[in-house]
This record gives C-alpha cells, sequence and structure tokens, in this order.
C-alpha cells in the first residue's frame, strides 16, 4: 500500500483514495464530502464509463427506440434534432438503462445474448476506465492543480478484476496510485439494500461465468426464456450478487488496501472525520500485519 502507517497517512500532504464496496453503502457520499473541499479530484468511474467509453452506445440505443416513432424518425433523418445523455455524477439512469434487463420483451427485456453483449462492453469499459485512474492523478494535479484526488469505484469492479490473484493487473496498478478502501456494510445494510433494490430493480453488471449460472439456474423456474420477466429476474440475482462479492470485496481490502465500516459514515461531515477513520483502519491493520 502507498501509505506504511497512520503517521505516513496523516503527513502526506498528497492523499489518494479509492473507495470500493456496494453501491449505496457511501462511497459517492464520502467523496463528495472530499471534493465539495475544493482540494480534491473527485474520479468517478461510472462517469467515465458512461461518456467516454459508453456514451455512443447509450446515444445510438435511444435513436433506435426514437426511430421507430415516425414523427422523430424524420426530424432524426433530417438533423432537425439530436439526442445526447445528459449522464451526471448524480444520475447515471442513462447507463443503467442501456445495460438492461434480460428476458420478456413485452415486459422492456432483452434477449439474453443482447444482455450478454451488452454485460461485456460494460466489463471492458470498466477495465479501461480503472486503468485510467492513473492518468486523471496526473491530469488533477499538472491541469487543475489538485494533490488529493478520491477514486469513486463502481459496485462491479470486484466483478471485473481477480481479487484472489495477487498479480492482478488492474489491482496492482491502481494500488500504486491510490490506497484502496473497502466500505463494508453489515448485514441489516445488506437488507436494506434488497428492500431498496426491491421497490426500484436497476440493471447491474455481473462476471460472466456468475451472470450464466445464475440465467440457467432462474429458467429452470420458468418454461421458456420469454416469459421470464425482467424485473423479478434482476430481484432475484441481486440477493445472490450482493452473497457473491462479500468474499470478493473482502479479499480486496486483505490484499490490497484496508476497510472502513458502512456504519462508521452515517455521521461523518468533514475531511478530517474521514481521515481519522482511514488512519484509525491503517492502524488496525498494521497491527495485524506485525
Amino acid at each position: 500500500m502507498i501509505y506504511k502507517s497512520a503517521s505516513n497517512w496523516l503527513d502526506s500532504t498528497s492523499k489518494k483514495l479509492l473507495f470500493f464496496g456496494m453501491s449505496g453503502l457511501g462511497k459517492t457520499y464520502v467523496s463528495n464530502i472530499l471534493r465539495q473541499t475544493g482540494e480534491w479530484f473527485h474520479y468517478s468511474v461510472d462517469y467515465r464509463i458512461g461518456t467516454h467509453y459508453m456514451g455512443e452506445h447509450i446515444v445510438d440505443n435511444v435513436k433506435s427506440c426514437a426511430m421507430k416513432d415516425p414523427f422523430l424518425a424524420e426530424l432524426l433523418r433530417s438533423d432537425s434534432i439530436y439526442i445526447a445523455s445528459n449522464i451526471t455524477f448524480d444520475n447515471l439512469s442513462p447507463l443503467s438503462t442501456y445495460l438492461g434487463k434480460p428476458g420478456d420483451s413485452k415486459h422492456g427485456g432483452l434477449p439474453f445474448s443482447e444482455y450478454q453483449r451488452r454485460q461485456q462492453l460494460h466489463i471492458n469499459a470498466e477495465k479501461n476506465s480503472l486503468l485510467d485512474t492513473a492518468t486523471f492523478i496526473e491530469k488533477g494535479s499538472k491541469i487543475y492543480g489538485y494533490q488529493n484526488f478520491v477514486c469513486d469505484s463502481g459496485g462491479s469492479i470486484c466483478e471485473v478484476v481477480d481479487p484472489f490473484d495477487p498479480q492482478d493487473h488492474i489491482l496492482r496498478e491502481l494500488s500504486k496510485h491510490l490506497l484502496l478502501v473497502w466500505i463494508k456494510g453489515t448485514n441489516e445494510h445488506t437488507q436494506d439494500l434488497i428492500d431498496r433494490f426491491d421497490k426500484d430493480p436497476k440493471p447491474m453488471c455481473y462476471q460472466p461465468k456468475f451472470l450464466l449460472e445464475s440465467w440457467h439456474l432462474y429458467k429452470k423456474t420458468v418454461s421458456l426464456e420469454e416469459k421470464i420477466n425482467p424485473d423479478s429476474f434482476v430481484r432475484w440475482i441481486y440477493s445472490r450478487a450482493l452473497e457473491y462479492r462479500q468474499p470478493r470485496y473482502a479479499k480486496m481490502a486483505e490484499n490490497w488496501g484496508i476497510t472502513i465500516n458502512a456504519e462508521d459514515l452515517s455521521n461523518i461531515k468533514t475531511v478530517d472525520q474521514i481521515s481519522a477513520l482511514i488512519s484509525k483502519s491503517l492502524t488496525k491493520k498494521m497491527g495485524v500485519n506485525k
């Protein structure tokens, strides 16, 4: 790790962090606290994916839908209107909408093969966006004068790296430049995430083997693929994904970083409080490793 002790972290005049963990546990919340001080460059992996790597796919998908309407189709053909994705740090809906959900087209579902294709596009984009982090650290410093840097990673980071491989290229590269910090939830947090997802099921990115196994397992509950309700499937796979991801997150923290508890973020309001949590976790980890 780039910080070998709590004092090393506290004394550093150039702090660099990458937060990872399930979406909804506080990654963007703490990143925004840091950014709003005006002293931290905030790099969002999901935003990078949705703008630089997936932006054209997202817009083309919207255009394809618009072309089904004769009125909009004529306007598009004559260049009378244009379509753009209004993705922001706080609104990643264009990206998740493009990923979609597999199942019955009558309920907005995609054929599973098309769903797999879009998943792979996202995986490739996420890998590239993670590897772009070092470039943005340099840009943040040279262009904007930021000495501090925070990377807000996507919840699927553990799906696109191999946490069990000590030579994983992406994790090795990231750990050269940043301190990786797992925001770990409790069982209560897990249930809260499931309850929230049930109310508003959203597309996610999954490790291909896990996705395929889950799809075949779920298909056993219905007679035909075309009969699968997309929302029902993503609700079902979400709880499985939470369980699947935990050991992967844990291994990332064990081999490449530190852990802070999501419950400790509930009253966090300042950079000093975040820094203290990092310091406490570094002290604990170094003590265990002695």
